[in-house]
């Protein structure tokens, strides 16, 4: 789509409220006239204080400092142990509000629509007509988003919501999970009834290696090539192994072959025809 940057946020977070502050100055005068020399010192002293006052913050203002507060220690969190499981430098800023990238003509990659209004942007801006979410229940929670809500709106804008849950920063848990993940949206796509969106909760691990593995199987990539290409539009940093893992599993059909794990780190990184074919076949019986 012309004129959509790489990397594009929808966000609706209103401002913060400032904490009200009131200062009075109450100055206190003789009704007589007396010179400031003939009052006690205790009086001369008081007759000029100032007396300032601040309005103890309000309701709406506490719960949204502890909100704040969460969201930043959940982001805080969430980020270290991407770092340590995925071994990548990025980080996933949710309350910067849902951010995606288009990919190719058809499809999306993003972070988990926080609202139901996100849907909204999506139909409206992207033309999505498919939303593929690779949450797990516990994901959706961690979050507090309100997953039947999302669901329903993309239910009133005519959008087929699926879900193909795997374990975040979980390597054998994507491998395991991506040929029916790819099965999902290779269906989608083939359905041409708008773009498809897919998504885990960054958008930088298990839905960007369900893209490549996507492209790898169906677009006459090989591994590396169809790597390349999505995270040179949206840098991220998905589990290769994973998906060379579940080609293996997809492509391996005699029972006495090596077990992958003690292949060299750069097989099945490419296939021959016949695998492909093969592949193809098995992810769409998945359908």
């Amino acid at each position: 789509m012309e004129g959509i940057a790489n990397l594009c946020f929808s966000s609706s977070s209103a401002p913060l409220l400032a904490s009200p502050l009131q200062r009075n100055s109450l100055l206190f005068s003789s009704s007589k006239q007396k010179s400031s020399a003939s009052l006690p010192n205790p009086i001369r002293a008081f007759r000029f204080a100032k007396i300032s006052c601040k309005l103890q913050e309000s309701e709406t203002e506490r719960n949204r400092s502890v909100s704040i507060n969460e969201s930043r220690s959940k982001m805080e969190e969430y980020n270290i142990a991407m770092k340590k499981m995925m071994r990548n430098p990025y980080e996933y800023h949710h309350d910067l509000g849902m951010n995606y990238t288009l990919i190719t003509e058809d499809l999306v990659v993003g972070s988990q629509p926080q609202k139901a209004e996100d849907i909204d942007h999506l139909k409206m801006e992207l033309n999505v007509g498919y939303i593929l979410n690779l949450q797990q229940d516990k994901d959706v929670e961690y979050w507090g988003i309100d997953l039947k809500s999302i669901i329903m709106r993309c239910g009133e804008l005519g959008i087929c919501h699926m879900r193909r849950p795997a374990r975040d920063f979980d390597p054998d848990s994507l491998r395991s999970g991506l040929p029916r993940a790819v099965s999902s949206l290779e269906w989608a796509i083939s359905e041409g009834n708008g773009r498809v969106y897919v998504h885990c909760t960054a958008g930088l691990g298990r839905a960007p290696a369900v893209a490549i593995a996507y492209m790898f199987w169906f677009c006459d990539m090989n591994l590396n090539k169809a790597y390349n290409a999505l995270i040179s539009k949206r840098p991220c940093g998905p589990n290769k192994r994973a998906i060379r893992g579940a080609t293996y599993d997809l492509a391996k059909n005699d029972p006495w072959k090596e077990p992958f794990e003690c292949l060299p780190e750069h097989a099945f990184e490419d296939v021959a025809d016949w695998e492909r074919k093969l592949i193809q076949d098995r992810v769409r019986a998945l359908r």
